[in-house]
This record gives structure tokens, C-alpha cells and sequence, in this order.
């Protein structure tokens, strides 16, 4: 049996989230299968790209946007609790040491190493752009407009680094400003970006204007958001909710476990009016992944606890995982190409995801102990 909700000794400081860096190097892989199977197919090789379970990156990434909504609204709470104010300078420090060095390394690695080393090594792989074309659009954050106007190429996934640096960038003054005011605040941004959609969708057709729209995921942000000021302003009276009890956990991330492995392949009126709406089904689907960070997090009678050491590790090397899988991918697939050919797609699924999961976390390990970790140093002294 399960117990019933226990009160944290104190919501309003809690220093570690339990169990997060397990969903956050769960959602990694779930990228990586993602792209994994889009590049096999490109490359004529047997894949699972149609079911859905392997095409949740989307869903990975939108992950990643509400725990950045919740665990940097419940910090910035946490500093105006104890200050009175919020130390902009010291918040916009703090991100630039943990996300810049490796952007733009990955930067200099993707747009300028390897179209050398292709060039050099005879590698079949038309790089869609050259740095002088994109430069500017990587120095400034915004690599999803490459994308937009080059089409797929390696570095692809930087484009969510760059929506979450721009969300850094607005929400300390806006919370700064706001301080006495989130729960507005927060509330007002949900209904502005609801409009957005709603104009970009049926009076305003430009492809730039949705596509940035789309990309610009601020919504998920703020329903993360929205889950740390409920944490934080209501503690115990919050997470006693009938909505967490077990019984409710059970239906819930069974529905959640559901949509994952099978969203793309389910058709039918019921399925489609409640995850294919275009504008509520998108917040469903960030409440969803709201409910289980706090159930995995702060929840005494979670349903799941992942307090292992190698997911915990796993967690922390996340980010150089979801940097550098695609150069692991890639590099599988040259050299494994024509051995996978010729294999049925079970076997050559386990011997090439083997192979991709060891390449990349290495490659991840190595990076965060050789390279990261200088920099974490730096920016753990300013807490």
C-alpha cells in the first residue's frame, strides 16, 4: 500500500527535486529514438518511425520546457522569499555557465569541424547551409530559424536551447517587476500566447510569424511555472489534493504512458477531440507532464521513484545527451550503414541502439567531466 500525501518540512525550500534527473535523461533518449529513426529511414534502413513511441521528440522537448518553467519559477520564488528581490545579473550568470559553453561548442563542432572534416574525409553529406549564411542566427540564440529557412541539418536541436535562453531572458524582469504579482502574471502570459495562436491560425498567414509561434513554446513554460507557484504558495494544502491521490496517479500516467507510445497511431473521434486540438490539446498535454513532475518530485506517495545512482547520473549528463546524439547517430550510421542494411529490424535495432547509447553517453560523460564541470564550478560558487 501506498501512504497518502506527507508534508515536505518546507515547500518554500526545497533544494532537490528528487527523481527529475531520471525524466530529464528520459526524455533525452526519447529525443535521440526520435531522430534515431527519422535518420534510418533517410538512409533507406528498416525502422520503427512509424509508431509512436519513436517519434516523441516534440513531446520530449515539451517536457523540457514546462521542468524549465517549473524549476526556474520555484527558484526565482525561493530567491524573492528569502532577498526581497531578485539578483538579475547573478540569474542571467548562472544560465550563461550552464548552457552557453556547450551551445557553442556544439556551434563550432556542427558548423565548422565537421563540414571540414567531411570535406577532407570524402563523407556523402551535403551540409544544408554554410556559417556565413547562419551565423548570426546561432551567436543570437536563434538556431530554429535555420531550420526554418535551411531545412534539417545536424545541429536541429539547438533550436530549443534557443527558446529556453529567450525565456531566461524575459522571465527575471518580468518576475523581478511582477513579484507580488505571479499568479497574474503567469495567467497573462498563458491567455497572450492563446491569442497569438489564435490570430496566427486564422488571420495571420504567414509562415515566419507560425512557425516562430510554434516554436516559441512559452505556454509550457508557464504551466511549469504555474506548478511551482501552486508548490510554493500552498505547500501541503496543494499536493493533498484529491487530484494526487494514488488512485487518480494510476489513471492519470496511465493515460499519460498511453499517449507516449501510441499518440501517431490512434484515430479516432474521442482520441482526436481530446490530443489533437490545436489549441487545448497542447495544454493538456503540459498539465500532463506537470503532474508527473510533481508526482516523481514532491509526492510521498508517488507511484514512481527513480533514486537510482546511474539514473541520477544519467540525469545529469542529460543536456551533453541531448547535444550530442545527433553526432553519435551519424557517426553509427556511416560506418554501420551497410552491415544494418542487410539485418532485420530487430536485430539491427539492438545492435545499432547499443551502439548509439554507448557512443553518446560517453561521448556526454567525457564532455561533462573534461568540460562542463569547469564551468558548473564557476557558477555552483554563486548559490
Amino acid at each position: 500500500m501506498f501512504k497518502e500525501n506527507q508534508k515536505i518540512i518546507d515547500y518554500k525550500n526545497i533544494k532537490v527535486f528528487k527523481g527529475l534527473n531520471a525524466l530529464r535523461f528520459f526524455a533525452a533518449f526519447l529525443v535521440l529514438m526520435h531522430h534515431s529513426e527519422t535518420i534510418k529511414n533517410n538512409n533507406g534502413i528498416t525502422n520503427f518511425e512509424w509508431l509512436g513511441l519513436f517519434r516523441n521528440g516534440s513531446n520530449a522537448v515539451t517536457f523540457f520546457f514546462v521542468l524549465s518553467g517549473f524549476l526556474i519559477t520555484y527558484l526565482l520564488l525561493k530567491e524573492s522569499e528569502k532577498t526581497n528581490t531578485i539578483d538579475i545579473k547573478k540569474f542571467y550568470f548562472k544560465r550563461v555557465l550552464r548552457i552557453w559553453p556547450l551551445y557553442f561548442l556544439l556551434v563550432f563542432i556542427g558548423a565548422i569541424v565537421l563540414p571540414m572534416a567531411f570535406s577532407i574525409l570524402n563523407v556523402n553529406y551535403d551540409m544544408p547551409y554554410t556559417l556565413g549564411e547562419t551565423w548570426y542566427y546561432f551567436l543570437f540564440f536563434l538556431p530554429g530559424l535555420v531550420t526554418c529557412f535551411f531545412g534539417h541539418h545536424f545541429l536541429e536541436p539547438l533550436w530549443s536551447i534557443g527558446v529556453e535562453e529567450m525565456f531566461y531572458l524575459i522571465w527575471a524582469p518580468l518576475f523581478k517587476l511582477s513579484r507580488d504579482k505571479i499568479f497574474r502574471l503567469l495567467t497573462l502570459v498563458l491567455i497572450f500566447k492563446l491569442v497569438l495562436n489564435i490570430l496566427g491560425s486564422y488571420f495571420f498567414k504567414d509562415e515566419l510569424f507560425n512557425y516562430i509561434l510554434s516554436t516559441f513554446r512559452f505556454e509550457s513554460m508557464t504551466i511549469g511555472g504555474l506548478g511551482a507557484y501552486f508548490l510554493f504558495t500552498k505547500g501541503c494544502q496543494f499536493t493533498q489534493l484529491k487530484v494526487f491521490n494514488s488512485k487518480v496517479q494510476m489513471i492519470i500516467l496511465f493515460i499519460l504512458f498511453i499517449y507516449l507510445l501510441f499518440h501517431t497511431n490512434i484515430d479516432n473521434n474521442i482520441w482526436n477531440a481530446i490530443f489533437k486540438n490545436k489549441f487545448i490539446s497542447p495544454l493538456l498535454i503540459d498539465l500532463l507532464f506537470l503532474y508527473l513532475i510533481l508526482c516523481v518530485s514532491v509526492l510521498e506517495n508517488s507511484l514512481f521513484r527513480f533514486d537510482s545512482k546511474l539514473l541520477s547520473y544519467l540525469g545529469e549528463i542529460s543536456y551533453g545527451i541531448y547535444m550530442y546524439h545527433m553526432l553519435a547517430v551519424f557517426s553509427i550510421i556511416l560506418f554501420l550503414k551497410k552491415y544494418l542494411l542487410q539485418m532485420n529490424v530487430f536485430l539491427g535495432s539492438i545492435i545499432f541502439y547499443f551502439s548509439v547509447t554507448i557512443l553518446t553517453i560517453l561521448i556526454a560523460s567525457l564532455s561533462k567531466k573534461f568540460f562542463e564541470n569547469y564551468f558548473l564550478k564557476i557558477k555552483n560558487k554563486l548559490d
